[in-house]
C-alpha cells in the first residue's frame, strides 16, 4: 500500500485531491497546507500547487528520498524536481484524471520520472534521424533501365535471363538489381518487387 500525504493551498482542494487519489493501491494518510506536517514514513507527497515546490526543498532534502507528484500544466518544475534526492517524481496536468493521478503517484513511489505526454515532447530531445525520418523523405525515382529490370524481375526472370532480354551483360543486371533494392529500400529481389507494385511501378 502506497502512504501518501495532500499538501494544497486550500482544504477544498486538499479535499478534491484526496478522493481523487482514493483507490485500490493508495492511502492517504493526511493533508495540510505545507510538507511540514507530513509523516516520516510516507511514500509520496502530492503537490496541488507546483509554486510551493521551491518552497518545499529544504523540507524534502531534510526527511531524505521520497516520491513527489505536482500538479502543473508547463514542464518548468521538472528542474527543480531533477535537482532533489527523490526516490522518483512526477508531473501530472491539472485536469488530470483520477486514474491519470493514482499511475502516476504509483509510478513515483516505485522510483520512475513521469511526464504527460505534451510536456515530455518538450523536455526531451529530438529523435535521432531514423528510418522514420527516411520514410518522410521522396524515394529515389528509378531510371527507365531500372524499372524494365524489375519489371522483368516481377515476372520471375533471372538475372541470365533478364541480360539476355535486354541484350545485356549479367553483371550489368546484378548492378540494376542492387540499385533498385537501394532506392527501394528493400532486403531482397522480392521485397523489391513489393515495394515497387505498392508505388505503382510495376504491375503483375
Amino acid at each position: 500500500m502506497i502512504r501518501v500525504f495532500v499538501v494544497a493551498p486550500t482544504a477544498a482542494l486538499r479535499l478534491v485531491l484526496r478522493a481523487r487519489l482514493d483507490g485500490p493501491g493508495i492511502t492517504v494518510v493526511g493533508d495540510g497546507a505545507t510538507v511540514d506536517g507530513a509523516p516520516s514514513d510516507v511514500d509520496a507527497i502530492v503537490l496541488g500547487d507546483a509554486e510551493r515546490l521551491a518552497a518545499s526543498m529544504a523540507t524534502r532534502l531534510a526527511t531524505g528520498p521520497r516520491a513527489l507528484v505536482t500538479l502543473a500544466d508547463d514542464a518548468r518544475p521538472a528542474a527543480t524536481l531533477r535537482q532533489l534526492p527523490l526516490r522518483g517524481w512526477a508531473i501530472v496536468a491539472r485536469d488530470a484524471s483520477p486514474a491519470e493521478l493514482r499511475a502516476a503517484t504509483t509510478a513515483a513511489a516505485q522510483g520512475l520520472a513521469v511526464l504527460p505526454t505534451a510536456l515530455a515532447a518538450r523536455l526531451l530531445p529530438a529523435r535521432l534521424p531514423s528510418s522514420d525520418s527516411s520514410r518522410d523523405e521522396e524515394p529515389e525515382p528509378l531510371t527507365p533501365r531500372e524499372r524494365e529490370v524489375l519489371d522483368l524481375v516481377s515476372h520471375g526472370l533471372s538475372n541470365r535471363q533478364i541480360a539476355e532480354r535486354l541484350a545485356i551483360s549479367e553483371h550489368t543486371v546484378k548492378f540494376h538489381v542492387a540499385s533498385i533494392c537501394g532506392k527501394l529500400g528493400a532486403a531482397s529481389r522480392t521485397d523489391a518487387v513489393s515495394r515497387g507494385v505498392r508505388r505503382g511501378l510495376v504491375t503483375l
